[in-house]
């Protein structure tokens, strides 16, 4: 498999999961998604927003490297966010429409990056101001693998509050090879 396959496949698995992620959230009531269940980010909701606060840091970091990229102008236009625990949104509905925009995002990066782009090295400075500098392939890998993290922490979190998540599996939406 490509580089560019397999980065088009974890962003359909990214979106695909994160659909069946808050199409389960929305069944629980606003108190139910804020109340704080003992996870590092204390709630659903509160889990919810540092997957998009991570995804928006790391979207906009690329996006500087990836200034050709049109499709990321949405993303260079927005204020950074000032935690990883901020509170993009306090709403689940007003999180999940984010959520679909930064979705679409990652979907149209992967479609339209070159083996080339993914080779490149980026430099940034994260959170605490430790500079350093690594590919982009392995970085877009990260922040999937990071997503999947936090899912299984809400999944667990919606599990614990009655909500069935379904399948979650990669390997649920991996083609078969052809015959």
């Amino acid at each position: 498999m490509q580089l560019t396959d397999h980065l088009c496949l974890m962003a359909q698995y990214n979106q695909w999961m994160n659909t069946q992620l808050y199409e389960a959230a929305i069944k629980l009531s606003t108190k139910e998604l804020a109340k704080n269940r003992g996870a590092f980010f204390g709630s659903i909701i509160g889990t919810l927003n540092h997957i998009a606060v991570a995804d928006t840091i790391w979207l906009q970091r690329f996006a500087q490297l990836l200034a050709t990229h049109k499709e990321l102008t949405v993303i260079r236009e927005l204020h950074p966010p000032e935690s990883l625990d901020a509170i993009l949104f306090s709403t689940i509905d007003e999180l999940y429409a984010y959520r679909q925009i930064v979705d679409n995002l990652f979907s149209e990066l992967a479609r339209s990056m070159t083996v080339a782009e993914l080779n490149l090295m980026l430099s940034y400075s994260n959170t605490k101001g430790i500079a350093s500098t690594k590919n982009l392939f392995s970085l877009l890998m990260h922040v999937f693998n990071h997503q999947t993290h936090h899912r299984g922490q809400v999944t667990t979190l919606l599990s614990q509050a009655g909500v069935d998540v379904g399948v979650t599996d990669l390997v649920a939406i991996i083609p078969n090879a052809v015959d």
